[in-house]
């Protein structure tokens, strides 16, 4: 029997089956591949991390203890692959007399490297001129002191006096903050930059340099084996921690350790939690759409299954044998779409990333496809056996002869009892909550291994989902249900005198009309809000590098350099359209100092994006127009605003050096403005004024840099071109470089990743939700039609009839998906702000993307209904003798 019903359902049900077959495959596909790069993303962050520290411990040896036996203790810590030590001095000053001029800097400090350190840490310089080993200068000290290699340059030590070196070579740091860190210290209390002053000397000369001078210090630098660590960025984090710690407790008080590595692990956990976090907004509602697709394609043919179930009792089956049928349904529907499912997945993963198990390794992604497989057993069970086994407790044999619409049904509790409107009101409550000023959805405490999420912030974008479908399915039935006469008019452009039977129909079948507007509107509202966070993301990152560099091309001046702003004419290569000078100085309000940006107002804005969101009191372009209109106008951070109780048009006495006298002045300015963002400028406390009103006042009009605008083109061709122009007299840097700079493992991996298997899962959804269901619908209407064809209704009745509810479920549906998609993308951001740098001042539309899964939907629907009006020419006789 179980084998003779197999064979029915593959031979007449067929249409049926593969429907729910998609929508299970399609909710085990988007659950394997997500969990499966979830897992290669983390341990990518992991690895990341580790491979962007240059030097992985800097143990520091404390005063009275052994080098060397520190150096073996350190040596000899399980998981260190070598470890060399390092001399570090204080110095006094530099000084070098070249070309006739003598140049002096202030003080600095002065490494001693072993042999083979560059070898071994080949991360920690990179060298820019002349050799790569002996005696080198730091870029910035070359440039103080305008030497070059083979120029000699005098090093003044506390203790030992002026002593005269060779230089060989001109190198970079590029970790130089963490390279002088204060080891052991709180991050509070580290220097805000490193030292200008630098030279790197082999061990020997090191040692010839500092005999008997004072300040010199020991620190064990170490590379540690990364293979060891966990690949997730908590566990690495809390295995690096560890092992530090450890190395202090056996040290007994003779060493600390500048765990940068840990620094830099302790940065990926909390790219990896959000990573998750995006996972579970942006993830699972696909899955639970995929889900719900499943079940509406199961119940689409509902009624049919209970005249089955009714044909098989009044035969004498017994409960236990249709409980066993509709048992083997659902298993047949679960391991075919499972399968099917994890297809998808490696496919996927195989076009898109490379590799089936999308980088995560074969364990941790046979653990999620498992998982996959089993959701889809779960949702196949509850889509097919959970409502056959309801059936058969609460129908009866006599109500599986009536049609749906014809049995007397109450309205669902959840619309009694206005659910929908309890969790919308709830929703808001909880995003009131949790995007509030103080609230961090991420709590990270820095140097503690542990780290929470705050998941209760999930509650107000779920219950916006859930509720405003409910609602859109409450509006839905209203309009179906007292709407007729409007129905009527709106369908008898294609029915005719079949308007009013048409308008009926809809209301009679409101129900499950409702249920494929809500459907269709659920999947069109995730591709939106999926669409608009990625969207948006992407733009704030690169309004982020852009913030960060300033420009496409930034030259930065070395400090002190007098640099006139006619000088950026020697910058205007080909390829660059506007080079903009931007005055850098440093000035104290009160006894805090800041810095002070001078710019010019017109201009400004050729060179770099200003958003209004950088400021605060007015447009990006009303302030400028205030500075240009009052040259001793200032822009003030918030910060400063609440600490000296500021308001609009108070006077704000700045102290600034002039250069003619050398010492400070104080300048008067008016406040006129917030600026929280600027380009270039640190995170914390700056000041923006007027570039000529700064240069009158200080008798200096130099540039610290200069923004070049290059069209968004040739950054680097151009950056690369202007480094050999200008050689290491300053820096440049472009946009491209910075992006990489400044974008976490988030940013520059896992969410670009996510989104791509979610937009095109997106996609697909809304074509199942508006083609399938509707599809299934007309075909479980075939009497219908064939009664209305005996009744005579003509074949352009007919199709006038299947169109009309086509067009108003498509408009319903992607009318109603749009306001949800909006409500939630707007939702996410705010309760996502901490994945955003800086938050974006409106979101970014993805227009081409939507358009495509617009076309996708409507042609889904216009698809099933056009199938529908060829299955309703079949003879009327032979359709009513079938069924």
């Amino acid at each position: 029997m179980i084998a003779t019903w197999a064979r029915g359902l593959a031979r007449h049900r067929t249409g049926r089956l593969l429907a729910a077959l998609t929508g299970i495959a399609l909710a085990v596909a988007l659950v394997a591949a997500l969990g499966s790069f979830l897992t290669a993303s983390k341990a990518t962050m992991t690895q990341r991390a580790v491979r962007s520290v240059a030097v992985d411990w800097q143990v520091q040896v404390q005063p009275g203890a052994d080098p060397n036996t520190v150096l073996s203790l350190v040596a000899g810590t399980p998981g260190t692959r070598t470890a060399l030590p390092v001399g570090f001095a204080h110095t006094d000053g530099f000084t070098a007399h070249v070309q006739g001029s003598t140049q002096t800097t202030g003080p600095g400090m002065a490494l001693g490297l072993p042999d083979g350190y560059r070898t071994r840490f080949p991360d920690a310089m990179r060298t820019l001129s002349g050799a790569s080993t002996g005696v080198l200068l730091a870029q910035q000290t070359a440039s103080n002191l305008h030497a070059a290699p083979g120029d000699t340059i005098g090093v003044r030590l506390p203790g030992a006096g002026l002593r005269q070196v060779k230089v060989d070579g001109v190198v970079d740091l590029p970790q130089a903050d963490s390279l002088f860190q204060t080891v052991g210290a709180p991050s509070q209390s580290q220097p805000t930059a490193p030292p200008d002053n630098v030279v790197l000397l082999p061990a020997a000369d090191f040692a010839a340099l500092t005999r008997g001078a004072t300040g010199v210090t020991t620190q064990i630098h170490a590379a540690r084996d990364s293979a060891r660590l966990p690949s997730d960025p908590a566990a690495a984090y809390s295995a690096a921690t560890g092992a530090a710690h450890h190395l202090e407790a056996r040290s007994a008080g003779t060493a600390l350790v500048g765990n940068n590595v840990g620094a830099a692990l302790d940065s990926a956990r909390q790219d990896a939690l959000y990573a998750q976090i995006l996972f579970l907004f942006l993830g699972v509602p696909g899955a639970v759409l995929a889900a719900a697709l499943t079940a509406a394609v199961a119940s689409a043919g509902g009624e049919r299954r209970r005249q089955e179930q009714g044909l098989l009792r009044l035969r004498g089956l017994r409960p236990r044998q249709i409980t066993a049928l509709a048992g083997l349904e659902a298993a047949l529907t679960g391991l075919a779409g499972g399968l099917a499912g994890l297809g998808i997945a490696a496919l996927t993963g195989r076009l898109a990333f490379g590799t089936a198990s999308f980088g995560a390794s074969a364990a941790t992604w046979s653990v999620w496809y498992a998982v996959a497989f089993v959701l889809g057993a779960a949702v196949a069970a509850g889509a097919v056996l959970v409502p056959a086994l309801r059936d058969l407790r609460t129908v009866t044999v006599a109500d599986t002869r009536k049609q749906e619409d014809v049995r007397p049904s109450r309205s669902p509790w959840w619309l009694r009892y206005g659910l929908d409107l309890a969790l919308l009101t709830g929703s808001w409550l909880v995003f009131r909550a949790s995007s509030g000023n103080q609230y961090a959805l991420v709590l990270a405490p820095e140097g503690v291994p542990s780290i929470s999420v705050s998941y209760w912030a999930f509650l107000g974008p779920a219950l916006l989902w859930i509720g405003a479908a409910l609602l859109l399915w409450r509006l839905t039935l209203l309009a179906l249900t007292h709407g007729r006469a409007v129905l009527a008019r709106l369908v008898r452009p294609l029915t005719a005198t079949l308007a009013g039977t048409t308008a009926a129909t809809l209301s009679r079948r409101r129900r499950p009309f409702a249920r494929s507007v809500v459907l269709l509107a659920l999947a069109v509202s995730f591709a939106i809000s999926t669409a608009v966070f990625n969207a948006t993301y992407h733009q704030q990152a690169e309004v982020d590098a852009r913030l960060t560099n300033g420009a496409d091309v930034t030259v930065t001046e070395p400090p002190g350099a007098q640099v006139p702003p006619s000088a950026g004419a020697a910058l205007k290569i080909a390829g660059v359209r506007h080079v903009e000078p931007l005055q850098h100085r440093f000035a104290y309000v009160g006894s805090d100092l800041q810095d002070l940006y001078g710019v010019r107002p017109g201009t400004v804005a050729r060179a770099t994006s200003l958003q209004d969101a950088y400021f605060a009191g007015g447009t990006a372009d009303q302030l400028m127009r205030r500075l240009a209109q009052r040259p001793d106008n200032l822009l003030v951070s918030v910060e400063t605003v609440n600490d000296f109780q500021l308001s609009p048009g108070d006077t704000v006495n700045l102290r600034v050096q002039d250069a003619r006298t050398k010492s400070l002045r104080t300048v008067p300015f008016h406040y006129a403005g917030i600026v929280k963002e600027f380009p270039t400028a640190p995170k914390d406390s700056f000041f923006v004024a007027n570039a000529s009103y700064v240069a009158k006042a200080t008798g200096d009009d130099s540039a610290g840099a200069f923004l070049l605008d290059t069209a968004g083109t040739n950054q680097q061709r151009i950056a690369d071109r202007l480094r050999g122009q200008l050689g290491t007299g300053a820096t440049v840097t472009d946009l491209t470089q910075t992006r990489g700079t400044v974008g976490t493992s988030l940013t520059s991996v896992d969410l670009a990743g996510l989104t791509r298997i979610e937009l095109a899962f997106a996609v697909l959804l809304a074509a199942g939700a508006g083609g399938l269901v509707l599809a299934l619908g007309l075909a479980e209407r075939r009497r219908t039609f064939a009664i209305a064809t005996v009744l005579g209704a003509r074949a352009r009745h007919l199709r006038g009839m299947v169109l009309s509810e086509a067009l108003l479920l498509a408009v319903a549906g992607l009318t109603g998906g749009a306001l949800i998609g909006w409500a939630l993308s707007e939702m996410l951001v705010k309760v996502l702000t901490g994945v955003f740098d800086p938050p974006p001042a409106a979101l970014s539309v993805p227009g081409a993307y939507l358009a495509l899964t617009g076309a996708a939907a409507v042609a889904a629907v216009l698809a099933a209904a056009l199938n529908g009006v060829r299955g309703s020419r079949r003879p009327a006789v032979e359709e009513l003798r079938d069924l």
